[in-house]
């Protein structure tokens, strides 16, 4: 068991270098991306590189946007971004004729791909779904793919307290980070609770501490006066690509 250390996203390795080209088009709204730090480059040297190119450049534009979107940025970034990328791709004649094009899934709970919950019943969601059709078409190849990206972060949160003395309480809160439904890192993760209508954030003060598990499980534990019989906290968590998740839930007594 270690401390969680919190630390920055400096970028993601990008493996082909059209992701730079896109990443450069859409850098003034996918922030997660560092693109002035990428120094890996890889030549598109076949046709199974550049399919590759194409689906894993359009995962990045996907995962960006919901960057965005879960920090508070327009949820219509998605598709605008999405229209940037199919420009680009249409750009791009070194295997013939290329296009792709996309469809943001629209039926509850997504709103145009994007679907972002902060319950209080201590599960929060951000999660973008897109469907695509890529074409290339050329003197001796032709290609028609079909593929589905589906990036959710999520975060579930359990919550118990003992009553010290007064109004002294201690605090425990157990974290569950999610990708896609698999246990993943988070990068950072901030613990508030509410007192008298207020939401304070734990420091040294509180005898605050989180603890890493290794497994995508977090505890954290903190003693706070509050003066209230029951304990509402809520979690923030930006996982590892940058998402940011938010669930709140109120504590249980033991």
């Amino acid at each position: 068991m270690r401390k969680v250390k919190q630390k920055s996203n400096s970028g993601q390795i990008l493996l082909i270098s059209i992701f730079i080209v896109a990443l450069l088009l859409l850098s003034s709204e996918l922030y997660i991306f560092d693109v002035g730090k990428i120094t890996h480059e890889t030549e598109l040297n076949s046709l199974e590189d550049f399919v590759l190119a194409i689906k894993l450049g359009s995962k990045h534009v996907v995962v960006g946007s919901l960057v965005n979107a879960s920090r508070g940025g327009p949820l219509n970034s998605l598709s605008s971004n999405l229209q940037d990328w199919s420009s680009l791709i249409g750009r791009q004649y070194q295997f013939g004729k290329s296009s792709i094009d996309y469809i943001l899934r629209d039926t509850s709970p997504y709103s145009s791909g994007i679907w972002i919950y902060q319950g209080t019943d201590g599960y929060g969601i951000a999660s973008a779904y897109v469907s695509f059709n890529y074409k290339l078409s050329g003197r001796e190849t032709a290609i028609n793919q079909n593929f589905f990206l589906n990036i959710t972060s999520a975060v579930t949160i359990q919550s118990t307290f003992q009553v010290m003395g007064g109004n002294d309480k201690r605090v425990n809160v157990t974290i569950s980070v999610l990708n896609e439904m698999d246990p993943a890192l988070a990068n950072q993760i901030t613990i508030s609770y509410e007192r008298s209508g207020v939401w304070l954030i734990p420091d040294e003060t509180n005898n605050y501490a989180i603890s890493d598990y290794g497994t995508g499980t977090y505890v954290a534990s903190f003693v706070a006066d509050i003066p209230a019989l029951s304990v509402a906290v809520s979690t923030q968590v930006v996982d590892a690509r940058g998402i940011l998740v938010q669930a709140n839930a109120t504590s249980v007594q033991i």
